[in-house]
């Protein structure tokens, strides 16, 4: 015998699975402060590099040092995970964000992370994070760096019918390309906000695949200067040379017994 529309209804909606919802409280800060200072400025040095790099986009998202929620599992436990800095792509990147999570972004889990590794997390870093990104973010392209040693950048890139990441070969600078945002990834030594590089301390940079340096939007103002400063400096120099060819001709003229003032119908 079937049931009214109504009373089947009603039976089909209590015997419907309950589907747990996401979490809504989620924690944006665990209190911990980075390594160090220079984490701090590299952190945000590679967040402002891609901005300028991709000036003139708004379909991406720069960040650093936020928690990227992926599961309500993991959300429940406060497991946290937050890369030191990442980039998602395709991506609505006008929105304010205090942590990357996933089920309000479309499953989208960031293209690019870099760690900067330190004493107390290179072991999680080179380990446990690199699998998390490998099997459960499927990051293209994974980095590690220590701040403190020029020599420790190394990269992984998941590459589509390989298993899991593949480390990638540096070029004849010492740098790695980054597929995901056709950049290289390397070295530079440089003064960051008064915090210069030293022999043991570079900065990670990120160049275009022609090899220039992304420049900060300070640096660029600042070379511009220069290069007016330079030209107005070339300009009183074409000057001043023009001008000391002009007495030269004058004397010349003189000596030869002409009256330049008369030549010139003066």
């Amino acid at each position: 015998m079937e049931l009214p529309t109504e009373q089947a209804s009603i039976q089909a909606e209590v015997h419907q699975p309950d589907i747990p919802m996401p979490p809504t409280n989620l924690t944006f800060d665990d209190g911990e402060p980075l390594e160090s200072p220079r984490h701090r400025i590299a952190m945000n040095l590679l967040i402002r590099s891609v901005q300028s790099a991709f000036h003139d986009r708004s379909d991406f998202f720069a960040g650093g040092n936020m928690f990227v929620y992926y599961s309500r599992t993991q959300a429940m436990n406060q497991d946290f995970r937050g890369p030191d800095f990442f980039v998602t792509l395709d991506v609505d990147g006008s929105r304010e964000r205090k942590a990357w999570v996933t089920w309000e972004e479309e499953g989208r889990f960031p293209d690019v992370i870099v760690e900067f590794l330190s004493p107390s997390t290179e072991k999680v870093d080179r380990e446990d994070k690199k699998r998390l990104y490998e099997r459960i973010f499927k990051t293209q392209d994974y980095f590690i760096f220590d701040p403190f040693d020029p020599n420790s950048l190394q990269g992984w890139h998941l590459q589509i019918g390989r298993r899991g990441y593949q480390s990638l070969r540096f070029n004849a600078q010492g740098w790695l390309w980054c597929e995901a945002l056709e950049l290289w990834l390397g070295t530079w030594q440089g003064v960051i906000d008064r915090e210069p590089a030293t022999g043991t301390c570079d900065w990670l940079r990120f160049y275009d695949p022609d090899g220039n340096l992304i420049l900060l939007p300070e640096e660029a103002e600042r070379i511009e200067k220069e290069a007016e400063r330079a030209e107005k400096e070339a300009e009183r120099a074409r000057a001043d040379r023009a001008e000391q060819e002009n007495i030269r001709l004058i004397e010349q003229l003189r000596v030869r017994g002409i009256n330049p003032e008369e030549l010139l119908g003066n």
